[in-house]
């Protein structure tokens, strides 16, 4: 089986049996945010505690892509500290903007997305839920207000 087939079956995997995809009852911060362009709605929930994400989840709709990122994600940044999410939001963000080389150990199943860098109309849908984890954990998300996500 080749790399990108394997890839895609992760992406499946994830689209199929999301991991996280509820509510977080007692979650300190929420944020919920879409995609204009293409109808994707994503909402995340975190509950912290010791400067850590103790819980982390999601509820959406919309591509195999967004929800897909928003699964691994929840799985990514589970127990890391706050600071450490943060960062591997951003280093994602940069995978996704070819500026970063995803180094497998941290990013994990994370680099099955790296081949939609091929297209450029769906990096909004993989980033969309680091953007709402992003700016869930900054405290700018804690009323979960919908806006229009803005990538």
């Amino acid at each position: 089986m080749a790399l990108d087939d394997i890839y895609k079956e992760v992406i499946l995997d994830h689209y199929k049996s999301p991991r996280n995809k509820r509510e977080l009852p007692g979650a300190e911060l929420s944020c919920t945010r879409n995609n204009p362009l293409c109808g994707d709605e994503i909402t995340v929930f975190v509950h912290q505690q010791d400067g850590r994400v103790a819980g982390v989840s999601f509820q959406g709709a919309g591509c195999s892509i967004s929800q897909s990122s928003a699964s691994m994600m929840t799985e990514a940044v589970q127990g890391r500290s706050l600071a450490e999410a943060l960062s591997l939001a951003s280093d994602f963000r940069g995978m996704m903007a070819g500026e970063v080389d995803p180094d497998e150990e941290e990013f994990g199943d994370l680099i099955a997305l790296k081949g939609v860098v091929k297209y450029p109309i769906r990096i909004k849908c993989a980033v969309l839920a680091w953007d709402v984890l992003q700016e869930a954990l900054q405290g700018a998300g804690e009323a979960t207000a919908s806006a229009p996500h803005e990538a």
